[in-house]
């Protein structure tokens, strides 16, 4: 297998940060002592701190970062543009305004996970508006187009949220959300977005040869018997899915599906197929990286790990402008 070597470097890294991930906390225990607590003494202190607060935050940070990787790198080699990411089909949006909503009616009072539930109704209910605008047989333009129209629309309806918010307490409850947070997460909420995320996952995994055809052009894709309309609606489904779970637990999450499958693309000699299952490990990395990252910055505010992301992928993204610019004034 091509890719033996890199899968294992992403493997070995996912590992050693998730021990890092485990250990560090404001509390301070032996992460072999907790292990073993969970089997002999599930009640005692350390093994509580492992398995409410640790391992849950580890978990969805690597199931959340696996899921942003994998949906950049088919969005990217669907749409044939390095510079696409998966909140292109409206499904992020949708997830953050579902969720956002619940909070802003005090559903969250109700049973605290109703507002992941309500995240995933939002980013489907999204994702079902753009297959609508767009109709069945749209080609990638009609496609874009409707999901920048229902990326916006439920930006504005998020603003006027936060506008019509009826104290400051809760603007703050409302921002917070929005900026990515992996803090205060619970195992039922890794449960909750796990189905959603598996299925999303095994949608898109699936598409690794239809991409590399498609790179050929889509006469030469379908002359190679790729479905070219059914392999966008599953790419489509399959990102709605899993990222709108991911979105609704997390909150929004920025640049992760810009900035993982650009680094390794060169890895696996830019061919679309290989990049899926790198981006995922690489975004499990990453994400999990920034997340020991927020753990580690001083401050009396902790930093939400979004915040983090946009600050590390905002100059990434300047840097990948700057660079079109040379390639264009060098090739002129």
């Amino acid at each position: 297998m091509r890719d033996a070597p890199l899968l294992a470097g992403l493997s070995i890294a996912l590992l050693a940060l998730a021990f890092i991930g485990l250990s560090l906390g404001a509390e301070s225990i032996g992460l072999r002592a907790a292990v073993t607590h969970l089997f002999t003494a599930p009640s005692s202190i350390d093994a509580v701190i492992l398995r409410e607060i640790r391992l849950p935050r580890v978990a969805i940070a690597a199931v959340a970062g696996a899921t942003l990787g994998l949906a950049g790198a088919a969005m990217q080699g669907l749409l044939r543009n390095p510079l696409a990411s998966p909140g292109l089909i409206g499904s992020s949006g949708g997830a953050a305004l579902g969720a956002v909503t619940v909070l802003y009616f005090g559903g969250q009072a109700l049973h605290p996970q109703l507002v992941p539930l309500a995240g995933m109704a939002g980013a489907l209910l999204a994702t079902a508006v753009v297959w609508l605008l767009a109709g069945r047989q749209a080609d990638i333009t009609t496609l874009i187009l409707a999901g920048v129209a229902v990326n916006a629309f439920t930006t504005a309806l998020l603003s006027l949220l936060l506008n019509l918010a009826p104290s400051p307490f809760a603007v703050r409850e409302l921002l917070y959300w929005t900026l990515g947070d992996l803090s205060d997460r619970s195992l039922p909420d890794l449960w909750l977005m796990l189905p959603c995320t598996l299925l999303g996952w095994g949608l898109l995994l699936g598409t690794g040869r239809a991409l590399d055809a498609l790179s050929l052009g889509e006469r030469t894709a379908q002359s190679l018997g790729v479905h070219v309309v059914r392999l966008r609606w599953r790419l489509f489904i399959g990102t709605a899915l899993a990222v709108g779970a991911a979105v609704a637990t997390t909150g929004t999450i920025g640049f992760i599906g810009l900035v993982v499958p650009h680094l390794l693309r060169p890895l696996v000699a830019h061919e679309p197929g290989r990049l899926l299952g790198a981006s995922a490990l690489g975004g499990a990395c990453l994400l999990m990286a920034a997340d020991i990252g927020v753990r580690l910055i001083p401050g009396d505010t902790p930093l939400k790990v979004g915040v983090l992301t946009a600050l590390v992928g905002a100059p990434f993204f300047v840097m990948l402008i700057l660079n079109a610019r040379r390639h264009t004034v060098s090739g002129a």
